[in-house]
């Protein structure tokens, strides 16, 4: 589609969405109304920058459903990713939505050259996550022969790809190396296989990392792009040149700001990328401030597409750590440690990947009254907190227990995280 035809589409659909929240939200018509601004001056998209942004804070202020736009009978699905406390960050999905999604999830399975004749291996995760459900609909509304295989049991995922033909792999990246490294022990030859592309996401990855998986596996991958806020895998995607991340802009307008200001910044310059949701009904987003750093190359592609590509992404303008795919913030772990009074407020976070997966260890200084000799106490101590930060987390950490004044102390601000792997 043209740049001009693009714009003009985008500027009739920014119209609506206004219009939607301003009259069904009430959070957002509060919002415009303090900025004064009403859907009256929204007359294209270049009137977008009037708008107020939204931030993750508020779709935490407003959990679980105060930014809908609809009433909650017509939403059909929930999904859901880690905020900085115990409560999830929950988006709402009508079938409007879903259908949105399954077309931009089949345009990028389309521009990886995947067809009706592929048989593609789902082994992301299946639930509120938004990764296995996501690619499964990406896969169905192509036509492929869909294998729902969801994470975990490296065997049968092996089996399954021998047994059933399967064409196309779509995991994270560190589990499909986890998955080749298992392969080198299967009871199977690799000409047997009919494996030819991977579809991956949900965790950052390296050039370094793309070649090692496309050695390993005998395969072309690709990078899949998505926010479980705004539509799970399907915000964008490459094509076979690979130069970027195709956006699919016409129902997700991405803007790049000056993540101190909030002002535009200059065409073709690194900085923060906004998302407004254009055609969600559900839950639509206006202005979402996502804390990617990024920058957005208009002209068109090698491959005929002139949809805007996304650099890659070179890191966050918070302190958020993407760990085997789930949202880690320092500030989850502080709160789970400051209510346990067998520990410190002290803790240090150590991020490695160790055999091509993410590995999490969070160091802890015990109170001199709870810190023992006696093994089995401390044993049940450090199950205790491993519990308690794996239900909010989501993920399963390794528990270090220290003693007490150990951690080192800062006086300035304290260096809470270190993150070892390698993503350059």
């Amino acid at each position: 589609m043209p740049r001009e035809q693009m714009r003009k589409l985008q500027s009739e659909r920014l119209k609506e969405v206004v219009e939607r929240v301003y009259n069904n939200c009430a959070p957002y018509r509060e919002r415009m109304q303090q900025a004064g601004v009403s859907p009256a001056d929204i007359k294209s998209i270049d009137d977008i920058v009037k708008l107020p942004f939204t931030s993750k804070k508020d779709l935490r202020d407003y959990y679980p459903f105060g930014l809908l736009s609809v009433p909650q009978e017509e939403i059909v699905r929930i999904h859901a990713s880690s905020g900085t406390t115990g409560k999830p960050i929950v988006a709402g999905y009508t079938q409007n939505d879903l259908d949105i999604w399954n077309e931009v999830g089949a345009r990028c399975f389309t521009a990886y050259g995947l067809t009706n004749s592929d048989v593609v291996q789902v082994a992301y995760g299946y639930g509120l996550f938004t990764g296995g459900l996501g690619a499964n609909g990406a896969s169905e509304t192509i036509g492929a022969i869909t294998v729902p295989a969801s994470s975990g049991n490296t065997e049968k995922q092996i089996m399954l790809m021998h047994d059933l033909g399967v064409t196309t792999l779509a995991c994270t990246p560190s589990y499909a190396l986890y998955l080749a490294e298992g392969l080198k022990g299967a009871p199977y030859k690799r000409e047997e296989f009919k494996l030819k592309i991977g579809v991956f996401g949900a965790e950052p990855w390296t050039e370094a990392m793309r070649r090692e998986i496309e050695e390993s596996l005998g395969i072309k991958a690709y990078d899949i792009y998505g926010l479980t806020e705004i539509i799970g895998p399907g915000v964008g995607h490459e094509c076979i040149y690979q130069n970027g991340t195709h956006l699919c802009e016409d129902h997700f307008f991405p803007e790049i700001i000056n993540p101190e200001t909030g002002e535009p910044a200059a065409k073709g310059e690194t900085g923060e990328l906004v998302f407004t949701t254009l055609t969600k009904t559900g839950m639509p987003l206006i202005r979402f401030r996502t804390r990617d750093l990024t920058s957005l190359n208009y002209e068109t592609c090698d491959c005929g597409r002139t949809s805007v590509r996304m650099g890659r992404i070179l890191g966050r303008s918070d302190d958020m750590l993407i760990i085997r795919g789930v949202n880690v913030f320092p500030s989850q772990v502080e709160a789970v440690i400051c209510e346990l009074p067998e520990l410190e407020p002290h803790y240090f976070i150590v991020v490695d990947r160790l055999n091509n997966s993410d590995t999490l260890e969070i160091q802890v200084e015990v109170k001199d009254d709870f810190y023992s000799d006696e093994l089995p106490k401390m044993i049940d101590l450090k199950k205790h907190i491993a519990h308690k930060l794996h239900s909010v987390l989501g993920i399963h950490p390794d528990v270090k227990l220290m003693e007490p004044r150990t951690i080192e102390r800062s006086q300035g601000k304290a260096k809470r995280v270190d993150d070892r792997r390698k993503l350059m």
